[in-house]
């Protein structure tokens, strides 16, 4: 029989929330199977899990090995995702119990959909997405890889997110046409609470209700 091993790379806040959903996926293990991946926190205890350094994780003799990336930086999962091909540790993909998926959703590997995520009908997704809780994506919508969805997060129809884009909390993004999906290009921050009307340019941060590029001072 296979022992699997599973680290949650994170010991942080989101970490500990994404534990439980983990543990929830796979109910045949034991607790002793499942630790927290942490070079900065290694030797220490979170939640009752040991927490590893990375080349602990590795030397662990378990036949096989699994991780998922609880880290809302994308550039930092994006270098993790490298490191652990590399090593040849598998992603797992964690979809909470009460996630709602509808009809023709495409997702790529690695995905992470915390608690009353709703993914409504033909949605494609990239990979390593991260949904927090309360979060939704309604029909004929497409987003890049690394995408980072804060909680409360309200993606509308007809929206275009490219890769490593982050959405802040409680963030409202207005539906586009299907002549004419309203766009977030890649690297943009939308800010917490924020309303976004109108497409948002790659690289740059918004804030506000509506939304606006927030001037550096």
């Amino acid at each position: 029989m296979t022992q699997l091993y599973i680290g949650i790379y994170g010991a942080s806040g989101f970490g500990k929330e994404v534990m439980p959903l983990v543990r929830e996926q796979y109910p045949h293990l034991s607790k002793e199977q499942f630790v927290f991946i942490d070079d900065g926190q290694a030797g220490t205890f979170l939640n009752l899990y040991p927490v590893l350094s990375y080349s602990n994780f590795l030397a662990n003799p378990s036949s096989e090995k699994a991780v998922t990336i609880a880290i809302a930086n994308s550039k930092v999962r994006e270098k993790l995702v490298a490191r652990l091909e590399q090593d040849n540790v598998k992603n797992i993909d964690v979809k909470a119990s009460n996630v709602v998926i509808l009809d023709e959703v495409q997702m790529g590997e690695g995905s992470l959909l915390c608690p009353f995520t709703c993914l409504t009908s033909n949605i494609k997704i990239g990979k390593f997405f991260h949904a927090n809780i309360y979060s939704y994506v309604a029909h004929d919508c497409v987003i890049g890889d690394y995408v980072t969805f804060a909680p409360g997060v309200k993606c509308n129809g007809n929206i275009h997110i490219e890769d490593h884009v982050y959405i802040g909390t409680g963030a409202v993004i207005k539906q586009g046409t299907p002549e004419k999906p309203l766009v977030i290009g890649k690297g943009a921050i939308v800010g917490m609470g924020a309303v976004v009307t109108k497409s948002v340019a790659a690289g740059t941060t918004v804030v506000g209700n509506p939304a606006r590029i927030l001037e550096k001072k």
